[in-house]
C-alpha cells in the first residue's frame, strides 16, 4: 500500500468495523456511542466495529454515523479514512461549552468558523488558512432549525486540545478577548481535514456546558441531564438535515482557493 487511497480504504475498515462500499454517501459523525446506538436501534440496524476503536452503523436510506472518539487526532483521522468513499457530506454532532451569556445549555450552535488552538489541523494547512463549513450544508441544517422553530446560534467555535482549563483564569480571560461563541475539541480539525480531503462539512454543535462560571463546569451529572433533555433532538436534526439533502437532490459544490 504506498497510495492515499490504498491506505485509507484498509483502514477505514479496521477502525470502524464497515467496509468502505457498505458506507451511506452521507455521514454523521460524533463523539459519543449512545447516538450509534440510538442512530442503530431507530433503523433496526447492526452495529459494527464494537470492542475497536470506532463504531459504526449504516441505515437502507444512504446515512451512516460514526462515532470517532474524543479529540482533534481522532477527528483528524476519521476525516481522513473517509476520503476514501468520498461522501457527499459529512455532519459533525458534537458538544461544546458555551462562552457567551446568550448561549445557555440545550442551546445548538452553527458554528460559522472555528478558531484553530488545537494544532492538529497545522499538519494540513498554514495557520492563515480559515476552519470553515461547507455553506450549503449549513444552509439545509439552518432551515430545518427554523422550520422546526429552534433556537440556535452562530459565532467561531475555539478548537483546543487542552481538555482541564477551566480552573486556568489566564486561559479564560483569552477566550473572552477573543469573543469565541463556544469552546471544543474537534470542529476546527474537522473543517479543515475535510477540506484537506475535499469533503464537504459541517457541524451542529449543542451547548452542554458553560464553563466559564464555576456552576457551569460539566459534571456527570449535569452531562446526563443534558443528554435526557436534548440528545434525541440533537440526532433527529443531524438525520433530518442529512436525509433532506439527498432527497432534495441540490449538489453541494467544493470550492478551492
Amino acid at each position: 500500500m504506498i497510495n492515499k487511497k490504498d491506505i485509507t480504504r484498509n483502514w477505514l475498515k479496521r477502525y470502524t468495523g464497515t467496509d468502505p462500499d457498505a458506507f451511506g454517501e452521507r455521514i454523521l459523525v460524533t463523539n459519543f456511542q449512545n447516538y450509534v446506538e440510538k442512530f442503530a436501534k431507530r433503523f433496526d440496524v447492526p452495529i459494527q466495529g464494537i470492542g475497536g476503536p470506532m463504531t459504526s452503523a449504516t441505515n437502507t436510506e444512504g446515512l451512516s454515523i460514526i462515532n470517532f472518539g474524543i479529540g482533534s487526532a481522532n477527528a483528524a483521522t476519521i476525516m481522513d479514512l473517509l476520503s476514501c468513499i468520498q461522501p457527499k457530506g459529512v455532519l459533525f454532532l458534537g458538544k461544546c461549552g458555551g462562552l457567551k451569556r446568550s448561549t445557555d445549555l440545550g442551546h445548538f450552535i452553527l458554528p460559522i468558523a472555528a478558531i484553530r488552538g488545537e494544532g492538529t489541523s497545522d499538519d494540513y494547512f498554514p495557520k492563515e488558512v480559515p476552519a470553515m463549513p461547507s455553506f450549503k450544508l449549513h444552509k439545509y441544517v439552518s432551515e430545518l432549525l427554523v422550520k422546526h422553530d429552534l433556537d440556535y446560534r452562530t459565532g467561531v467555535i475555539y478548537t483546543t486540545n487542552r481538555r482541564v482549563w477551566e480552573h486556568d483564569e489566564d486561559f479564560k480571560a483569552y477566550l473572552r478577548k477573543i469573543s469565541a461563541i463556544g469552546i471544543d475539541m474537534e470542529t476546527a480539525t474537522i473543517f479543515i481535514t475535510g477540506f484537506a480531503n475535499r469533503i464537504d462539512r459541517g457541524a451542529l454543535l449543542l451547548v452542554s456546558d458553560t464553563p466559564m462560571i464555576p456552576e457551569g463546569v460539566k459534571t456527570e451529572e449535569s452531562d446526563m441531564e443534558i443528554t435526557r433533555k436534548y440528545v434525541d433532538l440533537h440526532l433527529e436534526m443531524g438525520i433530518e438535515a442529512m436525509t433532506q439533502i439527498s432527497e432534495e437532490g441540490e449538489a453541494i459544490k467544493h470550492f478551492t482557493y
